[in-house]
């Protein structure tokens, strides 16, 4: 007998109310198994236990726990949205850099998928998907009038920061949350006060930490300094016509 059809119905699922064991309903549950126990937690004999299925039909989908990791970090970065026909294109990276923010504060343990996976794969064999915003910023950038070499610097800046800002804000920040002083509650009394003033003295600025509000002064010194640096070609400008009396002697 032939086999059935990898789009088959399989029965009931837990994760499909229409018992269909398709690749968006796998990445699904990995996505959810992911969220609530981190990608350690994710493993193709649990996921299948989750979907009511046998391993190898998830095979069908994902060829081994990599591709499976490779397309829920496609799946999370599909979420983001760039408008690359946008003229303010300044703003339009702000809005991008909320959107990326929003996403890791959705789903913090997939922040390292995002993060390092792509690093590890030489840009033509990734997944179309994580590939999207970048093409479609370089796209933003170049119709704003920056040369490709100068988009993708932009780009590689943008994200770098994004990067570093969303691994340090879902750090664990707190010690000891009941303590009412704040060189208490982050555990800095335990560094030695000749050694690291400084850093003990900034205890309340570390206490009060705001990721929105450091986003965005992050944002306003990138975008200052990149304004500043790497210039846009100007719009190209029609030629200015022959003046009217040398229009009106050629008559």
């Amino acid at each position: 007998m032939a086999p059935p059809p990898a789009d088959r119905d399989d029965g009931d699922a837990s994760a499909n109310p229409n018992g269909r064991i398709t690749r968006d309903v796998v990445l699904a549950a990995a996505l959810e198994l992911i969220d609530r126990d981190g990608v350690g937690g994710l493993s193709m004999r649990r996921l299948a236990r989750v979907l009511g299925r046998d391993p190898m039909i998830l095979y069908r989908h994902a060829p081994n726990k990599a591709a499976l990791l490779d397309g829920v970090a496609e799946m999370v970065l599909a979420q983001l949205k760039v408008d690359p026909a946008d003229p303010d294109w300044a703003g339009q990276l702000r809005a991008v850099a909320r959107g990326y923010r929003a996403l890791a504060l959705a789903h913090p343990n997939v922040v390292p998928l995002l993060v390092t996976r792509p690093l590890a794969t030489p840009l033509g064999l990734r997944p179309p998907g994580t590939l999207r915003p970048l093409e479609d910023i370089l796209t933003l950038l170049t119709r704003a009038g920056f040369s490709g070499p100068d988009a993708l610097h932009i780009y590689r800046a943008l994200f770098g920061f994004l990067h570093g800002h969303v691994l340090n804000e879902l750090q664990e920040l707190i010690e000891n949350p009941d303590e009412t002083d704040d060189l208490l509650r982050l555990g800095l009394y335990r560094l030695p006060i000749r050694e690291f003033p400084l850093l003990r003295s900034l205890a309340p600025a570390l206490a009060s930490y705001d990721g929105a509000t450091e986003l965005e002064r992050g944002l306003d010194i990138l975008l200052t300094g990149l304004t500043d640096s790497l210039t846009p070609r100007p719009a190209a400008q029609p030629r200015p016509g022959p003046p009217a009396d040398d229009r009106q002697r050629g008559r």
